[in-house]
């Protein structure tokens, strides 16, 4: 006896979301075992992002090497890191101070990185400087900073494991970019100038690098929202649902968990490019490829406007 014809699509349904369930169960533990051994290196790793991602990449088994600013806040990382884990199915990761605002420094700190394993798998470039001001107001050393910081030091960086990844043919390099690295936003010059610079830079590196087995992968986000959502005492008078849809996309970023799982599975799947944006972000990309003079016209006017004084970073 057949299946009555009102339960094939509740059915469907329901077999279609086991397959998914099991599919990203298989992915979830794919990712842990496809970066175990791994030599990982992670810049700004006391950062939020950075963070995240030593957690995710120490728990699968990865040989970290994490790079950071202030030897204070690597040992609190690396304490953390060693207590929450399991010393039998996990390495104790290796410590370097790395200031990409000092770029006399960048050999040494190579040559520190290449001595603690002989090699680098995956470098993950995630440290960058943000500055919000109007371009009258930037001075030239500010201006050179920014790009020692954004561009310069990830370039150089990358530059520095090259040769050994070529000569053992196999690599992946991924730069965590932030979306003005493809749209740039009044206000931000200095470091939408930087963002771009690095994205072109990567972009041709993947082309160049690709016939020697390395992997180039940029990653381009909004910006980064570390803080929890306030608490509400009183319900909000409503609003046009248009306007609290725009106003959520403009203000809600990407938590540095997601974007640390999104460097995980662009390792493990090799994707050479990812957006993580919500839709208005990715609406602005279009336009400025399709319609730059209408995307022009709404920055201007934002400019003006104060309810789009604080958009997309």
């Amino acid at each position: 006896m057949g299946l009555p014809s009102v339960m094939v699509l509740p059915l469907l349904i329901v077999v279609a979301a086991g397959v998914y369930y099991i599919y990203n169960e298989v992915l979830h533990f794919m990712s842990k075992t496809l970066v175990r051994n791994k030599v990982v290196v992670i810049t700004d790793a006391v950062s939020g992002a950075g963070a995240e991602c030593a957690h995710l990449f120490h728990k699968a088994g990865a040989r970290l090497i994490l790079c950071g600013t202030t030897w204070d806040k690597l040992e609190s990382l690396y304490d953390t890191l060693i207590t929450d884990s399991d010393p039998r199915e996990t390495f104790a990761p290796k410590l370097v101070i790395l200031d990409f605002s000092d770029m006399d420094s960048m050999e040494d700190v190579v040559a520190e990185v290449m001595e603690c394993y002989g090699y680098v798998d995956v470098l993950i470039c995630n440290s960058s400087m943000k500055l919000k001001a109007p371009v009258q107001s930037v001075s030239l050393e500010l201006d050179r900073n920014i790009m020692d910081i954004n561009y310069f030091g990830p370039s150089t960086l990358a530059k520095g494991f090259l040769v050994a990844m070529m000569s053992r043919r196999s690599g992946h390099i991924i730069l965590v970019n932030s979306i003005q690295g493809r749209l740039a936003i009044p206000f931000r010059s200095s470091y939408a100038a930087s963002k771009h610079a690095v994205q072109a830079f990567f972009d041709c590196l993947r082309a160049e690098v690709e016939e020697y087995g390395i992997v180039v992968s940029t990653i381009s986000h909004t910006f980064i929202n570390a803080s929890e959502p306030p608490p509400t005492l009183e319900p909000a008078p409503k609003q046009n649902i248009l306007a609290e849809y725009i106003t959520s996309q403009l203000t809600h970023g990407v938590r540095p968990s997601v974007l640390a799982n999104e460097i995980l599975q662009t390792v493990n799947r090799k994707r050479k490019e990812v957006v993580l944006a919500h839709p208005i972000p990715r609406v602005a990309l279009y336009l400025r490829s399709l319609f730059p003079p209408f995307l022009f016209a709404v920055l201007a006017a934002g400019v003006k406007d104060s309810v789009l004084a604080e958009p997309i970073q």
